[in-house]
């Protein structure tokens, strides 16, 4: 998995594409959470100074959004192996409504 800094994120930031149920299900604390259809419209919500890590639930997603981000002036970078490659490396997972967060 591409080395992701920890949270709090200072010189970067954890953008999540995926679906809004794949989101509720679980994530990264401290993640950007903008679906992947919704990225051209919301790029002002994004940082253009810092490294954007940007995360799917496995890979494909995030590969599709980062050149777009990077024609477009950001400094993005694809975390390999998605969601699904965080939650398998023992790094934490979240759900906003406290129940116990699940990716796979």
């Amino acid at each position: 998995m591409t080395e992701v800094p920890a949270s709090p994120y200072t010189d970067a930031v954890l953008l999540d594409v995926r679906e809004p149920a794949e989101w509720a299900e679980g994530h990264a604390p401290g993640a950007v959470h903008i679906p992947m259809n919704d990225v051209p419209a919301r790029m002002d919500e994004i940082d253009i100074d810092a490294v954007v890590y940007v995360v799917c639930r496995s890979g494909g997603r995030s590969m599709s959004v980062v050149p777009y981000l990077n024609q477009n002036g950001f400094d993005a970078v694809n975390v390999a192996g998605g969601m699904v490659a965080w939650q398998q490396s023992g790094r934490p997972v979240v759900a906003d409504d406290g129940r116990a967060a699940k990716i796979y």
